[in-house]
């Protein structure tokens, strides 16, 4: 690691000070010019990225990863995506996996532009045609497909088959992510006993529908406002692929002009991608969130239709959603968190979510 300097600037508690000289050693790795500046990066639970400007461009540097997997894994996601899909991802994606200028191995990739899905300034009108166009560019999204459903390995740098097949991983995730609440909560009883038998009975119901057999494709699994940027472009200079919007925007549509965070993916069912959106649109308006959380599904669904009919839509919907708030309901009752102290239980908190299936699926 270099030294550090008078200049050095914390920019995030994980990344800590960072240096002039840092940031200049990592831009010359990679032939990107002189460093200009640096700035800290609003939002984001972690604190892993900062914009960096040199004399070449605008970047993001991201470093200090959760795991020895993180970076490999996010930049075979992007190659992928570039490569294969219209989803606008950050390439080159620059891996250094040494140590010796931060402390640790970081990315550099090109700074994506763009308004934030859900900026306080965008009216509704605004909201539900950028919610179209969120659902619009999942479905682009998953035409990566993959022959299997799987995850990363870092041994082999690709993506290796779930034992056991999707189903069988799926409900072990559910499980784990449900048993660890239960475990570390902030306050007892985060899962009871009660719950634990409750979401065994959705497993379980659910079994069927996820025999069905599907082509698996990317899942984001963290497909929300906050890893995703959008613009209002001239409609004839929308990508090719991308879908119009009301006329109450005029000549103009909106799109989605970046993708980032791809720590959490995978390749499995589609549909489960549409859940963490869904619920953010819920959590965050109060008002218009159902009519923005419609918009968004039934825009996907239009591109990619329920396989096999709503009922076993519904199911899976149901259990997907149930992952979902499982891995919330886990980080919220951290003690550092503890984001849900008045309510009595997990189906407390995951059932409503659960019933919303009915509102974002097409009619027969």
């Amino acid at each position: 690691m270099m030294g550090s300097n008078s200049n050095a600037q914390v920019y995030s508690r994980r990344l800590g000070a960072l240096g002039p000289e840092q940031f200049q050693a990592a831009l010359t790795r990679f032939s990107l010019g002189d460093f200009v500046e640096a700035a800290p990066i609003a939002g984001g639970l972690f604190g892993q990225n900062v914009f960096v400007t040199s004399t070449q461009g605008e970047y993001v540097l991201r470093g200090s990863p959760h795991y020895p997997w993180q970076f490999p894994k996010e930049q075979l996601g992007a190659a992928l995506l570039h490569a294969r899909t219209q989803v606008p991802v950050a390439h080159p994606y620059l891996l250094d996996p040494t140590p010796d200028i931060f402390g640790w191995p970081y990315l550099l990739m090109p700074r994506l532009q763009g308004t934030h899905p859900l900026a306080e300034h965008l009216s509704l009108p605004e909201k539900l045609a950028i919610a179209q166009a969120l659902g619009q560019n999942l479905a682009r999204l998953q035409a990566l497909t993959w022959p299997y459903a799987g995850g990363y390995d870092l041994a082999s740098h690709t993506i290796q088959p779930f034992p056991g097949g999707f189903a069988q991983w799926i409900a072990a995730d559910i499980r784990s992510w449900r048993d660890t609440a239960r475990a570390g909560a902030a306050a007892a009883p985060a899962v009871t006993a009660e719950d634990v038998a409750w979401t065994e009975h959705v497993i379980a119901a659910a079994q069927p529908a996820l025999a069905v057999d599907f082509q698996p494709c990317f899942v984001m699994n963290d497909y929300n406002p906050g890893n995703l940027l959008v613009a209002q472009v001239p409609e004839m200079a929308q990508v090719p692929g991308t879908f119009g919007v009301p006329d109450t925007l005029g000549a103009h549509t909106w799109q989605v002009t970046g993708l980032f965070d791809l720590m959490e993916y995978y390749f499995g069912d589609g549909e489960a991608d549409l859940m963490r959106l869904i619920a953010i649109y819920l959590d965050k308006e109060p008002q218009d969130g159902a009519r923005l959380a419609q918009a968004f599904a039934t825009a996907y669904l239009a591109a990619r239709p329920p396989r096999d009919g709503l009922q076993n839509f519904y199911a899976r919907y149901t259990l997907y959603m149930l992952r979902d708030r499982a891995i919330v309901w886990e980080y919220g009752n951290r003690p550092e968190n503890n984001w849900f102290p008045t309510l009595p239980s997990f189906r407390a908190y995951a059932e409503p979510y659960m019933a919303t299936c009915r509102l974002f699926a097409p009619t027969d």
